[in-house]
């Protein structure tokens, strides 16, 4: 995957997201009377304005797409002609303020609803939940879950995939810390278990959550067998074949397409004897793999990949999907579980219950959106669902300068019959931009880590 569809993607999504967030802001202003005098999508120098409608809006695409805003008539930012201080958004009842603030984030999980709803409509792929490897002495291995064995339900909830196995361990270990899994053994025996995750700690630490609870999904067993050979590569110009086995590697023996490549990284630009069976006929061949740089070390590539048994890949793939119908309700359930889901680990982070690692940045955020943009129309829905509600969740945080933080002032108005004070206002708009800030200072550095490690 390219650096380059790493970014459009990214910027599309970012876009796509800040005009609906921004687009909730400007629709109930001007539904509720409140004149609006710039939308802006981005930050920055304008790359593209347009003045229309009555009230002469102007709509501004802007150089850093970063975020957006809607800009309203307000004597706290300018002179307000008398003829129109009906229509300034500090004028209007404390009301209609907090629905103009409100609906910003309200768009965005409505959004959300939308794209689950068209990707279970599509269909959304994945793996069937067949654990290939329980870790000795883990929750798993305690709860005595099998290898080979299917997780088909967790807490009563079917779990066709994966992903939705993983997200039911976490929902319910988050609400009672013990979890009833429903396991169909290889043997075909339907049996209950239960896992004690009920540190949240160990659950939500550092690295994927099946890890941390002892899980390896199934993987294919690849053997050392030669798929497909790039013309140009060292492979193909020794003299190797598709479908040439590899039976020893400078005299070791080799029963593995990973233990081949790890061999053949560990030996950049260094001349290998490689042991092959081509039609039941032992051959010996010469090859020095290129050297290569990856993430700053130096590797070894001979331009090759494993032949894959396909028909023992399709028969572990699903395809969930719904009438549409049943995906907006699956939609609208997905938006809730995913928001009440990305609270509860917010608070686990701030009560040190979770790894402050598992917050992302626009570098890691980028990198997802450019996979799924490249895996399809669902997988890409699927991001900006998620991204869709996280900008909801974060933006109803009661944060001074998020729209939590003036929908908290409006709420305090409406106990004490009047404003806050000016000084508080500017006290908390201070402290929610160090928030802010130290927030986007730790995404980048866990983003920086990540790359660097």
């Amino acid at each position: 995957m390219s650096f380059l569809t790493s970014l459009v993607a990214f910027f599309v999504a970012i876009a796509i997201l800040v005009a609906i967030h921004e687009f909730g802001h400007y629709w109930v202003a001007k539904k509720l009377g409140v004149k609006v005098l710039r939308f802006s999508i981005g930050f920055g120098r304008p790359l593209w304005k347009k003045v229309s409608g009555p009230d002469q809006t102007e709509y501004v695409v802007a150089a850093i797409p970063l975020g957006g805003y809607v800009k309203m008539l307000d004597e706290r930012e300018g002179d307000v002609p008398d003829d129109e201080l009906d229509r300034a958004f500090n004028r209007q009842p404390v009301g209609t303020r907090i629905a103009v603030v409100a609906a910003g984030p309200l768009a965005n999980f409505l959004f959300a609803i939308v794209a689950y709803a068209l990707m279970y409509a599509v269909g959304v792929n994945g793996i069937k939940p067949v654990i290939g490897e329980v870790v000795p002495d883990s929750v798993a291995a305690q709860s005595e879950l099998l290898p080979g064995a299917t997780i088909v339900a967790v807490n009563g909830k079917e779990t066709p995939s994966w992903e939705s196995a993983t997200l039911s361990l976490i929902n319910n270990a988050l609400d009672t810390g013990m979890v009833e899994v429903t396991q169909r053994t290889s043997a075909g025996n339907v049996e209950k278990r239960y896992l004690d995750l009920g540190d949240a700690g160990n659950l939500l630490s550092e690295g994927d959550v099946l890890t941390n609870i002892g899980l390896k999904p199934w993987r294919p067993r690849i053997d050392a067998v030669f798929g497909k050979l790039i013309e140009t590569g060292p492979a193909s110009h020794a003299g190797l074949k598709p479908g040439d086995r590899v039976l020893r590697v400078n005299g070791e023996a080799i029963d593995s397409w990973e233990q081949l490549v790890l061999q053949i990284r560990e030996h950049p630009g260094k001349a290998l004897s490689l042991e092959v069976l081509r039609n039941g006929t032992d051959l010996r061949y010469k090859l020095v793999p290129d050297s290569v740089e990856d993430n700053g070390v130096t590797i070894g590539r001979i331009g090759a990949m494993p032949e894959i048994d396909q028909q023992q890949m399709d028969a572990m793939r699903v395809t969930v999907r719904y009438g549409m119908f049943e995906a907006v309700a699956k939609g609208a359930q997905r938006t809730w579980d995913m928001s009440v889901l990305t609270l509860r680990v917010m608070w686990k982070m701030l009560t040190g219950q979770a790894s402050l690692k598992n917050i992302s940045g626009p570098l890691t955020i980028a990198e997802y959106a450019g996979v799924s943009a490249l895996i399809g129309g669902a997988a890409f829905l699927s991001f900006l669902g998620i991204v869709s509600v996280s900008l909801g969740v974060l933006n109803l945080l009661p944060v001074p300068v998020l729209d939590g933080g003036h929908l908290l002032f409006y709420f305090i108005e409406l106990l004490k019959g009047g404003p806050v004070s000016e000084t508080t206002e500017a006290v908390g708009q201070r402290i929610g931009l160090a928030l802010l800030g130290s927030l986007m200072f730790l995404a980048f550095y866990n983003d920086i880590s990540r790359l660097l490690s």
